[in-house]
């Protein structure tokens, strides 16, 4: 909905509300005409209904007005004597029309000096949990959220097993775009396995819609700082709008809300009109090597040859990614045969040694044909994954014959834009200029992959083409504004990561927040790391544990509030 149609929803809303409760406004002592004034009509229900002033404000804040509506229903009935269960119930399953049985029907008083307090232990119990969700839900929604990482695209730096707390105010906290959600969960129920809000569910012309029905336009609340370059953030990712995120067809769209996509925490290696590339894994920006703070270790695959096998060193090093390396069995399959074969089933080998049948075994082999091609694990040969420093650690050891840094090679399909005038790869890539807002480019057939999928799905513009001409909105267009800022998120374990190399960049109204704490961390179910326990997240030099403080301040409160008690009861 655009912001004219949540106006006119609105000033639906007011009228509804005052032609169904201003008797009830009279009967208070009030006027009628103030049960027709918006937000003023609330700040006057709330005298009536004898609830403080800030009550009003929660009306206003999507997914915790779905708490407070019920709320106020039934302390409406409740302060003209409507205290059964019954009327409790019509209230509810009403959606507050109950009103209009109590305005127009009903022969109710007005109980000015009402008693709030619930009378019975359930009711108690209720009320207590309804408004301890609506502080947790604003906690959650515009201050700080939990988050866990559950891959190792960051590792070293944030490590799987990792428990978070997010800031939403660093960079601004954004309105739920989601105004008809369940409190405190993303995209799907637990256990139910439904959507957590509601949506359309149509499909058209391939693309499959999940728009929610009371959308509120994107808005955020202003930060007190900017994204910064190397910072780790925490976003919605864009490609959870394709049908098939592992395709990163960019015309195939599943359509959700922002805020109902995936969300991922990488660190932002470029920003808003930055100019980046990539050169053997590492990032260039405006030309300079990016250089990481000292928390940050990049990770990198290498083929490592051994003098014996391969699995004593892995153990020796603690090193836990790594994949086997193949080789065709020359003693089933000459070269001649091996073409042949390829040839007939229309297939292309491009590498002899693989660590993967997926990665590195292109032209279509399935694992049939894999199994058929008589591939045997070489046992001195393993492609591991280690930090620069632990490479060259490994180099020394005297069991070690070589170890060979993995570098791409070639044109990746799946890498951005997805389009073979780039030939470019996940550790080759660029330059690329990654779009400000307010800045423009010029466009022309050539550059329109890069900002394609901007100006048509981040932006909201209708993009076509006539052979050479492109079209926006329906007008021919040889440059292009951009409405806001883009970033580049990266892991930095470069050779595990799906990253913006993948799918692109990052719109500023995907941004979630920026990882400031972290709270806990296991390593598995059942090793705790003590020594990352209520650490930072930034910051230099090795990160320093406040769980010990924390603990003795903890105790300390603990100990004030049973002393101070004690004396009151005394």
């Amino acid at each position: 909905m655009t912001l004219t149609q949540w106006f006119l929803f609105l000033v639906i809303i007011q009228i509804i509300h005052g032609l169904g409760t201003w008797k009830l406004y009279v009967k208070a002592g009030r006027q009628a005409w103030e049960a027709f004034v918006p937000i003023y009509n609330a700040v006057i229900l709330m005298k009536i209904i004898n609830r403080p002033w800030w009550w009003t404000f929660l009306l206003f804040v999507p997914i915790v007005n779905l708490i407070m509506f019920p709320v106020v229903w039934v302390e409406t009935a409740r302060s003209f004597g409507k205290n059964q269960y019954i009327d409790t119930f019509l209230a509810v399953v009403s959606l507050g029309f109950y009103n209009f049985y109590l305005n127009y029907v009903a022969d109710v008083a007005y109980i000015e000096n009402r008693s709030l307090q619930p009378k019975s232990g359930s009711g108690d119990w209720i009320s207590s949990i309804l408004f301890a969700v609506v502080a947790a839900t604003i906690v959650h929604t515009y201050f700080i959220q939990p988050f866990t990482i559950p891959s190792s695209s960051l590792e070293k730096s944030l490590l799987v097993g990792d428990f978070l707390f997010v800031s939403k105010f660093h960079y601004g906290a954004r309105i739920p775009m989601t105004t008809v959600a369940t409190p405190m969960v993303h995209d799907t129920i637990p256990v139910l396995n439904v959507k957590s809000y509601l949506y359309n569910d149509k499909i058209e012309e391939n693309k499959t819609s999940l728009r929610n029905k009371l959308q509120l336009p994107y808005m955020r609340i202003p930060g007190f700082e900017r994204i910064k370059r190397n910072d780790i953030v925490v976003f919605n990712q864009p490609a959870d709008t394709l049908l098939d995120m592992n395709d990163f067809n960019p015309d195939r769209n599943y359509y959700k809300p922002i805020d109902k996509k995936t969300n991922l925490v990488k660190r932002c290696v470029g920003v808003a009109g930055d100019s980046l590339e990539l050169r053997n894994g590492y990032v260039y920006i405006n030309g300079q090597k990016n250089v990481l703070p000292d928390r940050a270790k990049l990770q990198f695959f290498s083929t490592l040859t051994t003098k014996g096998d391969f699995r004593t060193l892995l153990s020796k090093y603690d090193i836990t990614e790594y994949s086997g390396v193949y080789a065709l069995r020359t003693d089933i399959w000459n070269n001649d045969r091996i073409q042949n074969y390829l040839k007939e089933n229309e297939l292309k080998l491009t590498v002899v040694y693989s660590d993967s049948l997926q990665t590195h075994l292109v032209g279509g082999l399935t694992q049939e044909v894999f199994n058929q091609l008589k591939f045997s694990q070489v046992p001195n040969k393993v492609n591991i994954n280690t930090t620069e420093a632990l490479a060259e650690r490994i180099k020394k050891d005297p069991n070690v014959v070589r170890l060979d840094r993995v570098n791409a090679q070639g044109r990746d399909t799946k890498i951005f834009p997805h389009d073979p005038s780039y030939p470019w790869n996940s550790d080759n890539f660029g330059p690329i200029y990654i779009p400000k807002k307010g800045a423009t480019v010029s466009l022309n057939m050539e550059v329109l992959p890069l900002y394609k999928r901007v100006i048509s799905e981040y932006e909201g513009n209708t993009l076509t083409t006539n052979g050479n001409q492109i079209l926006i909105n329906g007008e021919p267009a040889s440059s292009y504004t951009f409405k806001q800022d883009y970033y580049w998120m990266m892991g930095d374990n470069r050779q595990n990561s799906i990253d913006a190399r993948f799918w692109g960049f990052v719109p500023f109204d995907h941004v979630v927040g920026k990882p400031v704490f972290i709270w806990m961390s296991w390593d598995g179910l059942k090793n705790p790391r003590w020594e990352r326990w209520f650490t930072t997240v930034g910051g230099s030099g090795k990160a320093t544990s406040y769980l010990i403080p924390f603990v003795v301040v903890l105790a300390a409160w603990f100990g004030f509030s049973y002393w101070r008690r004690r004396k009151k009861a005394n």
